[in-house]
């Protein structure tokens, strides 16, 4: 055992390489997270917003090696993998919104009925991926030959799945259309971003669905997916919904006079 700690294992390839590397990543990634801990507690003080957001942030990271561990006891159930995918999406929303909160960014009002549609754009993106975790556990690439499947038709939950990305679509388009005519120049750049984001992993989703998904393809969906969610949650952290008292332009008086 402390043996495949420390090196791969020779008898499972490059699966074992693979899932290697996947370990020493994981030390990588507590490193960061300890420095941005660090950072946060002399720039901004224990206790403060950053502080929890970091600290989050750091536990969050080796109770992902615990969802490792027993996805391996579970022969890669794909329920557990899944979970563990969507643990790994919650801590980018986090680490988005520790950003935005780290680099000082003030969310940009910009009116209720907006500031509901971003919501329900970011919703129907996590629950578009979410259904992505189930086609993938009800595919060919759920882990080696013999790992358990979903026992779900690949086909509908694919038809659904991509149902529900257009819903994310529609609704990334539709901020851009609103924040490009209210002139807010900040959420208008995250709404591009989303859209871009969206249409290029829409694009490797049909791409894979057609040449019967590849591999290589599904490796490209999958890092789509981490940049699609970045997006789609810089949005989320950089918009708000308006007070009684303010107006909806708030971010520049030079775009309010224009």
């Amino acid at each position: 055992m402390h043996g495949r700690l420390v090196r791969p294992h020779g008898a499972l390839g490059i699966h074992g390489a693979i899932e290697f590397g996947n370990r020493l990543l994981t030390f990588v990634l507590i490193a960061a997270a300890l420095g941005a801990f660090i950072s946060a507690v002399r720039r901004h003080g224990a206790r403060s917003q950053l502080f929890w957001i970091t600290l989050g942030v750091g536990l969050g990271i080796p109770f992902q090696g615990v969802i490792g561990g027993i996805t391996v006891l579970t022969q890669l159930n794909p329920f557990v993998v899944a979970f563990h995918l969507l643990l790994s999406v919650a801590l980018v929303v986090i680490c988005v919104w520790a950003l935005r909160v780290g680099y000082r960014v003030e969310p940009v009002a910009v009116g209720k009925g907006p500031r509901w549609l971003v919501v329900l754009t970011f919703a129907a993106a996590m629950a578009s991926i979410w259904l992505g975790t189930v086609v993938t556990g009800s595919g060919p690439h759920a882990g080696d030959a013999d790992a358990v499947r979903t026992g779900f038709d690949i086909e509908a939950t694919a038809r659904l799945h991509a149902a529900l990305a257009w819903v994310f679509g529609a609704g990334a388009l539709a901020c851009l259309v609103l924040f490009t005519r209210a002139r807010l120049t900040l959420p208008k750049r995250g709404a591009i971003a989303v859209v871009a984001a969206g249409a290029t992993q829409g694009a490797i989703g049909y791409a894979q669905y057609f040449l019967g998904i590849p591999a290589g393809i599904v490796a490209l969906h999958m890092v789509g997916l981490a940049i699609l969610t970045a997006a789609v949650s810089w949005l989320l952290v950089t918009t708000r919904s308006t007070h009684a008292d303010q107006p909806a332009a708030d971010e520049d008086p030079a775009l309010r006079a224009a």
